[in-house]
C-alpha cells in the first residue's frame, strides 16, 4: 500500500512538473508572438516613412537635415539586430516624424495636400496599432513573469532557465510629456 502511495505521489509530481513546464513554454511563446506583432507594425510604419519624406521634400526645401535624420533613423531601425535597439530607434523616429508634422503647420500648401493628409492619417492609425500591440505585449509579459515567479513554478522556471522578461516602458530619462518643437 505504501508503495502505491509513493508511486502515486511520484506520478502526481511528474504531472505537475509537465503541466507547469508546458505552461511556461506557452506563455514564453505568447510573449515572443506579441513582440513579433509589434515588429510587424513597426515595419509597416517604416514602409510609410519614405512616402512621407518624398511628399514633404517638395515643400520643405530648407528642412533637409530633419528629413535626412528621419531616413537615417528608419534605415537603422530596419537593420537593427536586437529588440531593444529597434525600440530605441523607433522612439527617436517617432519624435522626428512628430517634428515633421509640427513643421508642416508652417506650410499651408503641404497641409492641404491630399497625399500628405492621407499619409498623416495612415501614420496615426499605425501609431494606434503600435500602442495596442505594446499593451498586449506588456500583458503577456506580466502573465509570464507571474508564472515564473510564483511557487512552485519558480523552481521549475529556474531549473530550466526561463528568464524574467522586461516590460516596454519609458526610461527614467525620457519625459512623459510631448516633445517641444521649436521653429
Amino acid at each position: 500500500m505504501t508503495t502505491l502511495i509513493i508511486l502515486f505521489s511520484f506520478l502526481l509530481i511528474i504531472i505537475i512538473f509537465i503541466v507547469l513546464y508546458n505552461g511556461f513554454v506557452a506563455k514564453k511563446n505568447r510573449v515572443d508572438e506579441a513582440f513579433s506583432g509589434i515588429d510587424v507594425i513597426l515595419k509597416k510604419r517604416f514602409d510609410l516613412i519614405p512616402n512621407l519624406v518624398e511628399i514633404v521634400k517638395g515643400y520643405m526645401n530648407h528642412e533637409n537635415a530633419t528629413l535626412s535624420n528621419i531616413v537615417n533613423l528608419r534605415n537603422q531601425a530596419l537593420n537593427s539586430n536586437t529588440a531593444d535597439e529597434k525600440l530605441q530607434l523607433d522612439k527617436q523616429l517617432t519624435t522626428a516624424v512628430g517634428s515633421v508634422f509640427a513643421l508642416a503647420e508652417s506650410y499651408p500648401d503641404l497641409k492641404a495636400n491630399t497625399n500628405f493628409l492621407s499619409l498623416q492619417s495612415d501614420l496615426s492609425e499605425v501609431e494606434t496599432e503600435i500602442e495596442r500591440s505594446k499593451r498586449y505585449y506588456n500583458g503577456t509579459v506580466r502573465e509570464y513573469n507571474i508564472a515564473i515567479e510564483s511557487f512552485p513554478g519558480n523552481l521549475i522556471a529556474g531549473l530550466f532557465g526561463f528568464p524574467k522578461k522586461n516590460f516596454l516602458e519609458l526610461k527614467e530619462e525620457e519625459q512623459r510629456e510631448a516633445p517641444k518643437v521649436q521653429f
